[in-house]
């Protein structure tokens, strides 16, 4: 019995260790929280969607500086999404070259 809830705690803990959190919605500490993400970029992150949300990735990338590609790819890795979407670099780049 006791081994079922140990495993049980293991498992809810380590869900939330992975949580998405959405750049749209996400607090500074949330957005800290992203591996990759210091208080810099989320502040950059936060000034922009003052602004207007984010309608996807690549306005993600084009508004905030220092993120491109490949940063995308590590913050998306580790749980950052827009709109609920992670990064899909095969999609950005042909949205890029349109």
């Amino acid at each position: 019995m006791l081994r079922t809830y140990l495993a049980s705690a293991l498992f809810f803990c380590s869900a939330m260790a992975f949580a998405n959190v959405d750049v749209n919605s996400a607090s500074e500490a949330e957005l800290d929280s992203i591996r990759g993400i210091g208080p810099s970029t989320s502040r950059r992150i936060l000034d922009e969607r003052n602004k207007g949300n984010f309608k996807d990735w690549n306005d993600l990338m084009a508004r905030t500086r220092g993120i491109r590609h490949a940063n995308a790819a590590r913050l998306s890795a580790a749980g950052l999404t827009v709109n609920g979407a992670g990064f899909k670099p095969a999609a950005a780049a042909s949205a890029a070259t349109d």
